[in-house]
């Protein structure tokens, strides 16, 4: 019997009743932590980006790639709102003095750099 292209690619078949079932492993890939930001990525790329999701997963590069999207997301994040509490005048004087307008501010402040970041990383 001749081979199939699989099987002359290096592939083979284990036998399951009568079918015979292609055996595939997806390489290993080390584990690291994914935040909100890679997990936010994640379903970005399972709803609107199938091929790029399928691609990253069967190279085993998803993780890699998911953490390190979360790494550059929160790094942004943070140069945003520090830099965004310098341009307004947010101090820990202000903390002292009003910690409820210093609150609102900062919520406010946060969302804008939720924003940028979603839309410059997360959804892009």
């Amino acid at each position: 019997m001749a081979k199939s292209l699989f099987e002359e690619l290096g592939g083979r078949y284990e036998r399951q009743e009568d079918y015979l079932i292609p055996c595939m492993t997806l390489p290993a890939e080390e584990e690291q932590p994914i935040g909100i930001w890679g997990q936010r990525h994640l379903d970005y790329l399972k709803q609107y980006r199938k091929v790029t999701y399928t691609n990253f997963l069967t190279s085993g590069r998803l993780n890699a790639y998911l953490a390190d999207i979360d790494r550059q997301a929160q790094e942004r994040f943070e140069r945003l709102i520090e830099g965004m509490k310098q341009a307004q005048g947010i101090t820990e004087q202000l903390k002292a003095e009003n910690a409820l307008e210093w609150t609102g501010y900062l919520n406010n402040i946060r969302a804008c750099a939720r924003e940028i970041v979603e839309k410059e990383i997360i959804f892009a």
